[in-house]
């Protein structure tokens, strides 16, 4: 016994130093995202940018994360995890050295598909990665929790991280500060991540992921462009006719799959259903919140880059705060008092920014910004809880990956049309007209909370689950998969009792 102490401790350090390696993907993918949001008045000013442009320097980025992330778990799966996250941070290390070096609006855009292109392969295949280096139950919850809590300091720092590089380097230097991190990362996981693949990898579905991109990339470039070259033109209508076409097209093609990229009898159960919609919602009230935020902020109110990033800190700080409280409150509660609390609170916060003018008051805008990083920040853990509630074993993975693919696709679609009403509604120079014409943005957002609220409601009740039962039924478990007590998340394995960071107890209580 003793003898075999001093090489356990060997071992655990290594997990942990896997662990940090997972952890520093998350930290720069994050920080990337909320610092050039805090950077994109100073893009516009330089490049000579349009509203739209400043959209697609976002939605260029969550796209190519949104279309392409479960093809990356599914990939890593099969071929090996560290060698496609390695090829992750490559990639993204590569796209982030592009964008600090655009010569133009163009370029730049092209090279944040580039950037997240590289994401898509890192968040989730990072979180495969620590579920199989922690095979313990109790390090690798964990281990996730650490995971979680990155999420936390890295949407504190990177509005403060932003406005510091932008204000005394330049919106370039956002990019920056991701290379060293990326090529250290890559190094370490080169010498410390160990290789594994699924036992059982899903096959490929190259018809249903060319269906997603698709449905994704023609609808959001319809909804921005739309915006200026007008909704009814030929190329616009073209567009959404063609969206609508492969929207319907996916799910017939995906049933007739064994092993389908998004199999459509998830969304037979009202549980999942919410909890896709709800995922949507969500992140798209964020992902509009930052957009039309930054540009207030900056734009209209004059403040540096620094202060917009400093002003925004009680936002991060709830959503970490209400993070944890909504994982504790999920687990003992169910998922309906955490989402109600979740729709009220982002409501209210978007409430109080209907009636945004030049000169709103400093502590108004604090306490929106609070009352709306609160809600979004306890809206998470019941969305995963909502998406695995019946679910077996061996697909409840699968269900909470479609869901964080739903996040992503509630982050593109959030600045696509909250940017496109602010943009059609303006009148005169942006600077001057942006307050009124973000009314009706804001009020979208309290709608948000509002249908938040509304699903945490319906999607919760006896009737609902037991129907989510019925369907969960019609998916027999592999006896190897439930044995191994792992489940497939379509992004690797990960423990059932931890799926995607869902507090031990969740899927528990909720398996039928």
């Amino acid at each position: 016994m003793i003898a075999t102490e001093p090489d356990a401790d060997p071992a655990h350090r290594r997990r942990l130093l896997v662990l940090a390696v997972c952890c520093l993907s998350l930290l720069i993918t994050v920080i990337d995202a909320t610092a050039v949001n805090v950077a994109l008045p100073a893009v516009q000013r330089d490049l000579n940018a349009q509203v739209s442009g400043l959209q697609w320097v976002i939605d260029g980025y969550t796209l190519a994360i949104a279309g392409f992330m479960m093809l990356a778990g599914s990939t890593a799966d099969r071929i090996g995890r560290r060698r496609v996250f390695q090829a992750g941070l490559a990639l993204f290390t590569v796209g982030s050295l592009l964008c600090s070096l655009a010569p133009g609006l163009s370029w730049l855009v092209a090279f944040r598909v580039v950037q997240g292109l590289g994401a898509s392969m890192l968040n989730p295949v990072a979180l495969s990665i620590i579920t199989s280096t922690f095979p313990d139950a109790r390090q690798r919850a964990r281990a996730i929790g650490v995971w979680g809590a990155t999420v936390g300091v890295s949407l504190t720092l990177g509005p403060v991280v932003g406005g510091l590089l932008v204000g005394s380097a330049g919106w370039r230097a956002v990019f920056w500060i991701n290379i060293p991190v990326g090529l250290l990362a890559l190094a370490l996981s080169a010498v410390l991540i160990p290789e594994s693949k699924a036992a059982t990898a899903r096959r490929r579905d190259p018809v249903g992921q060319v269906l997603v991109l698709t449905v994704l990339a023609s609808l959001i470039f319809a909804i921005i462009e739309g915006s200026h070259r007008g909704y009814g033109s030929a190329l616009i209508v073209g567009l959404l006719l063609l969206a609508a076409i492969a929207a319907v097209a996916l799910p017939l093609y995906e049933r007739r799959r064994g092993q389908p990229l998004v199999d459509p009898a998830f969304f037979r159960s009202i549980p999942f259903t919410g909890a896709f919609i709800t995922a949507v919602t969500a992140f798209l009230a964020l992902s509009g919140f930052l957009f039309l935020n930054t540009l207030y902020l900056q734009d209209v109110r004059g403040y540096s880059a620094l202060e917009a990033g400093l002003l925004t800190v009680p936002m991060a700080v709830g959503t970490a705060i209400a993070s944890t409280v909504s994982g504790r409150l999920t687990a003992t509660h169910g998922p309906r008092p955490p989402l109600v609390a979740a729709g009220v609170l982002v409501a209210a916060g978007a409430v109080l920014l209907t009636g945004l003018s030049p000169g709103t008051a400093q502590p108004l805008l604090l306490v929106a910004y609070l009352l709306f990083g609160c809600g979004f920040g306890l809206v998470n853990a019941p969305i995963t809880s909502m998406a695995v509630a019946g679910m077996p074993p061996a697909q409840a993975g699968v269900s909470a990956a479609i869901t964080t693919t739903a996040r992503q696709i509630g982050n593109s679609l959030g600045v696509a049309v909250l940017g496109s009403i602010v943009t059609a509604h303006a009148r005169g120079p942006l600077h001057q007209g942006f307050t009124s014409a973000s009314h009706l943005a804001w009020w979208i957002l309290a709608g948000c909370g509002a249908l938040i609220a509304a699903l945490g409601i319906l999607t919760t009740t006896a009737r609902a689950t037991a129907g989510a039962a019925r369907i969960a039924a019609r998916f027999p478990a592999p006896r190897s998969v439930v044995d191994a007590g792992l489940v497939d998340t379509g992004l690797g394995q990960v423990g059932e009792n931890e799926v995607h960071g869902l507090p031990r107890g969740v899927v528990r209580r909720i398996q039928p």
